[in-house]
Order: structure tokens, then sequence, then C-alpha cells
């Protein structure tokens, strides 16, 4: 929230006219109109609206200016003048349960919302050195996210996997289940289509408590650059108001596009598969502004599109370096009808042992370790090759198999909290002691005592 003194220093108080030279593509090249990066001007037409665009640069003695819409129109000698210098978007709690487009404007049907506070699209992230610790639990509400991927009130998260794996179904399940004050959803780049379906199927009742931001694939790159900036401006505006606040976008692969044609559109030379230094800079400004700041917190789930389901691809290889955790999303669990598909093995939470008891933590451990072992012989199990006896710690993974599999599927209309979660998972460890006890009793070790082969966290150290 900004206060009226901040607000005039950003203004430039010069009223800038310029002629329009020529258009590259999405590009529209304006001769004298020095007008600062980010501006927004006014391209007047002999039919129609004037056509909004931003200045994203400058090309010898040229402003360039990329539009909010179709450029149809537009000709060589068309006026342009200074609209604004300076984006800021209304903000207020009159934003729940509403959906709106990039730049604030409901497009729901219903009226639009008095809001009375302003904030600017772009905010610098809270300072290092002034951000808490993140040490409390947030609940999802998602059963295998809670018990062996726990966040943070803060953390910030990569969904990653390919189409079609149920991303949507398990954002539209975050949205509905979490315990979080405030819901900010950022749809980018989705088809038209899927808009009301996950709004109306997905999303629900939770929409109460939401704020989803909307910008469609057919919309241009600029705006749906700027839906990502304009989700997380919302978010800070509650976190600032003292909110636990959760942040779901998708996806940040679809932002990386936009932002890649933007960047070669102003001429900046392609290099990793083609995009621009630009898409590697704006990441980190953008996924930076989530975190706990000593008034609120925001936790960011963030999807990545992964190409090919290769997880070395660029985008998704720069995502996961900069965030705290990522949930993987399997499409051989998928199709199995195993929903959520997460991959437990190959998902993380960095700050999990931070923000759960030491009885969670070794609990968790213990299924992750027999389904490592699960893993690792099942070739030897499928083909009916391991004999029975064989390994102990097999033995108990495959009798457990089932229960493990019930505990990680989830049917999307049942909740679950944080809890529940840990309750259920403690009761998986209790069953695996209790019956590597038995065995141990029944065979025991000739010359050796028995004790149990699942380390404890205390032991892996």
């Amino acid at each position: 929230m900004l206060d009226v003194a901040e607000q005039l220093e950003t203004v430039m108080p010069t009223a800038l006219t310029g002629t329009v030279a020529r258009t590259v593509g999405m590009t529209i090249s304006v001769a004298g109109f020095p007008a600062p990066v980010g501006a927004v001007a006014e391209i007047q037409r002999e039919s129609g609206q004037p056509l909004l665009a931003e200045v994203i640069g400058f090309r010898d003695e040229m402003t360039l200016l990329h539009p909010h819409s179709d450029a149809a129109g537009v000709r060589h000698g068309n006026r342009v003048r200074l609209k604004r210098t300076t984006r800021w978007l209304r903000v207020g709690d009159g934003l729940l349960g509403r959906v709106i487009d990039a730049n604030g404007v409901a497009v729901d049907g219903r009226f639009q919302p008095e809001l009375q506070e302003r904030t600017s699209f772009s905010q610098s992230p809270p300072h290092p050195c002034r951000r808490p610790r993140i040490d409390r639990p947030l609940s999802t509400g998602v059963r295998v996210i809670d018990g062996l991927l726990t966040c943070g009130k803060g953390q910030r998260l990569g969904i990653f996997s390919g189409s079609g794996v149920g991303k949507s179904v398990l954002l539209g399940m975050m949205a509905r289940y979490t315990s979080a004050d405030v819901i900010i959803i950022a749809l980018i780049g989705e088809r038209g289509r899927e808009v009301n379906e996950f709004i109306q199927r997905d999303l629900g009742d939770g929409l109460a408590k939401s704020v989803v931001v909307v910008a469609t694939s057919n919309e241009p790159a600029l705006l749906r650059v700027q839906a990502a900036s304009t989700a997380t401006a919302i978010a800070e505006y509650y976190r600032d108001e003292g909110k636990d606040v959760l942040l779901l976008m998708d996806s940040l692969t679809r932002l990386a596009f936009a932002q890649r044609e933007i960047g070669l559109a102003a001429g900046e030379p392609p290099t990793t598969r083609g995009y621009p230094p630009s898409v590697f800079g704006t990441l980190p400004k953008l996924l930076e502004r989530a975190g706990r700041s000593p008034k609120g917190s925001i936790t960011a789930f963030y999807t990545v599109l992964v190409e090919a389901d290769d997880p070395t691809e660029p985008i998704s290889d720069a995502v996961r370096g900069l965030l705290d955790g990522h949930v993987w999303l399997s499409r051989a669990l998928a199709s199995r009808a195993h929903y959520p598909a997460v991959d437990v093995l190959e998902s993380l939470s960095r700050l999990m042992p931070e923000v759960i008891d030491k009885e969670h933590l070794e609990a968790a451990y213990t299924l992750r370790e027999l389904l490592a072992v699960y893993r690792d012989h099942q070739d030897l199990i499928s083909v009916g090759a391991y004999r029975q006896g064989s390994n102990k710690k097999v033995d108990l993974a495959i009798e457990m198999l089932d229960d493990f599999n019930r505990y990680l599927r989830q049917p999307v209309e049942q909740p679950s909290t944080l809890e529940e979660s840990r309750e259920g998972l403690q009761q998986l460890h209790r069953q695996c002691m209790k019956r590597l006890h038995a065995e141990q009793t029944s065979q025991p070790m000739a010359g050796q005592p028995n004790q149990s082969p699942i380390q404890t966290p205390a032991a892996r150290r």
C-alpha cells in the first residue's frame, strides 16, 4: 500500500507525444517519444478506441511499445501520447470472491468492486535480514503434502509435471481445504474454456475467500506477464494486512513463454533454447516477493509445465534452484488412477524438518524409506523373482504397500487437516514397527540383538 508522497515521486509531470514510425510483429516503434520503460501510452486510431501500449525498450532513436490488445487499425503517423508513467493497482477486501484480469478489472459479469487502496504492480521483496524464520506449518488440505512434504508459512514450492497429470485438480483441492486466510490464484496462459471449469468444478466454495486473476492464452504477452505481478501484488497487500496468504500460480512456464516473446520483440538475443536473458532475470524477481514478513506470510505454489517430462529443461531447472522445494507429479501414477499423482520419492520440502516435530519426521522418513526399498526391487517383485524372507525391509514394504497407497490417495471431495495427516502417518509408522518387532521376535538373527532395520532421523545423521 502506497501513500501519496510515494505515488508523486514516480510521476513524470510532462506531457509527451510522438508518432508511430513502424510496426514489426507485435512491436510498435514510436519516434520522438522519450517515455521511460514501463510507462503506458495511448495510440490514436482513426477507427475504434485508442490502443493502450507499454514501453518495453528502445532501439536506435525509437521507443518500442508492446500493445495491450490487437494492433489492428494502427498506421504510420498515428499520434501517441503518454498516459501514465507508473501503473497502480486498486486493492481491498472487495476483491475477495471475484475474478479479475491483469489490470485488476472484474471480468466475472458483476459490478466493479469499490476499492479504496492502491499499490504498485512491482514491489521489492522483503529485506533478507528482516525476514522471520519459517517455523510454523501451513495445512494445504492435501494429505500427501501435509504428511510427507509439509510446507511452512512463507515457503515457496513448485509443482512440476507434464500436461494432463492433475495440476489444476491439485490446486483446486488446496484452495478449498487450506487453512490459509486468503487464497490468490493466477491462471496465466490458460485455455479460455478451462477458466470457468476451474472456478466452478475445482475451486467451488473456495472462491469465497479467493481472488482469481486470469490472463488467457489469446491475450497479449504483456498482459500474461502482468497477471503474475497483479496476483503477487494482491497477495502482498493481504500479507501486509497480517494475513496468511496462499498464492497459487498456474503456470510459470507460460509466464516464461510470454516474457520470451516480449524479450525477443525488444531485440534481446536468444540464449538457452531460445529464451532471452530477461526470462531468467524475471523469475527470481517475481518468486522472491513471496515469503514471510514481520506482518504476515505468502505461501506460494507455482506450477511448472515440464516439456517432454524432462526435469532438466531450462525453466524447470532454473525454478527448482530458486524455490524451497518441489512436488513432482508422475504420469505413471496418474495412468494408474493414483490421485493426487505425487511421486513422493522425487519430491522434496526443504523446510519440512523446521516446521514439524520429531515423531512426525521419523514417521515420514520410515514411509519414504520403505517406498524407496520397494521401488528398488519392483522389477524382481513383478516377475516373481523375489523370494520372501530374503530382505526384511522388502518384505515389510510389500506387506504395507496397499496401506501406503490408501494413505497417499485422496478423493477430490475428501478434505484433510494437518493433524489428520500427521496421525494417519504415525499410525502407519506404528504398524511398521509392530510388524518388524513381531518378525524379529519369531526369527531373531543369531548372535545379534533385535533391532529395527528402519533408521531413525538421529541414526541417519
